[in-house]
This record gives structure tokens, sequence and C-alpha cells, in this order.
């Protein structure tokens, strides 16, 4: 890890922990997991609020500003709203994005929960996302939500990665293999 991400990872580890143990206390996980998402989904899809957390240009009271009108239109709850106007405060909101991702896996471990990043060739059917979450569960012991992408290169199959594990069973990968073992053969 470089050291920048290394220091925004630690950053945001601190506020994660903050704004989850007050989540916990007050018993609010539930709808801070629900602000999550929203948060989640706005910063990916709008590249405006993307570039306004990144910028060095914009001042601290303009981002104070925005993310409080942010969180105050997406009726966010009071701690993650606090935290998010002292992020502001402090120019930490560049780290949101590591922050959001600390706090899923808070409560996912919380929860009991882990996520599987999987990568298929095409999007899986929902009888197949929920068959490789069954099967996944019974071998992890724990409930497991998947996080899909598509990657038409894979040409078929499957890339799992859960935790430190990583199973890949693409054809991509497979001839590859068959490749490598064709130069050490000739």
């Amino acid at each position: 890890m470089s050291e920048p991400a290394s220091i925004s990872g630690g950053i945001a580890a601190r506020y994660a922990t903050a704004i989850f143990e007050l989540a916990r206390d007050d018993n609010a996980l539930d709808a801070l997991e629900s602000d999550i998402a929203s948060l989640s989904a706005a910063l990916a899809e709008s590249e405006d609020f993307r570039k306004m957390i990144a910028s060095p240009i914009v001042s601290r009271r303009e981002q104070g500003g925005a993310i409080s009108a942010i969180a105050k239109a997406m009726k966010l709850g009071a701690t993650l709203s606090n935290a998010l106007a002292l992020m502001a405060e402090r120019r930490r909101l560049f780290v949101l994005p590591q922050l959001l991702r600390a706090l899923r896996e808070r409560i996912a471990a919380e929860k009991g929960e882990i996520t599987a990043d999987v990568t298929s060739a095409a999007p899986l059917s929902a009888a197949q996302a929920a068959k490789l979450a069954e099967v996944l569960t019974s071998r992890t012991g724990r409930t497991v939500r998947l996080n899909s992408a598509v990657d038409p290169g894979l040409i078929g199959g499957l890339i799992v990665k859960v935790g430190s594990k990583m199973i890949d069973t693409s054809i991509r990968s497979r001839l590859a293999g068959l490749q490598n073992a064709m130069k050490e053969v000739g």
C-alpha cells in the first residue's frame, strides 16, 4: 500500500470506528447502514460530488455547506451528518469512499456477515447469485453478501474473492495457464 493510501485508510478507519461505536450505542446500525448505502449511491452517481470532496480548491466553508446540504437533502442521521460536517471542517472529506467502505465492513462484521467480490463474464441471474451466496455461506459459516461485477474479458467462469481467499475459475485464467504450459514445453 502506498503511503498516501495508507494515511487515507488510517484517517477513514478512525472516523469509521467513532461513527460505528456511536451508532451502535444508539442502536442505530440499521439506519446507519441505510445512510451509507444512500451516500455511496450518491457518490457513485455524481461526478460533481466526487470532485467536491477531493478538490483542494474548494474551501472548508464551501465543503461544509455542500456536505450539510447533501446530508439534509438525503435525510442522513445525526451521527453521520455531524461526522461529515466535522470532516469538512478538518479537510478530511477526501477519505469519504474509504470511510463508507470501512463502515460497511464494521456493520457486516457486527452482523456476522462477509462480502464476497464476484466478477463474472456476464451478469449473474438472481437464481445464480442466490445459489452462489448459499454455497459460500455454507463454506464460510457466515452470511455472505455478493458484490457483483461484470468483466467480459473473462470469457466465462467466475472470480470470487472472500476475505483473503480468491477462487479463479475463469476461462481467461485457464487459457493463460495453458499458454504458460505450452511455453515450458516448447
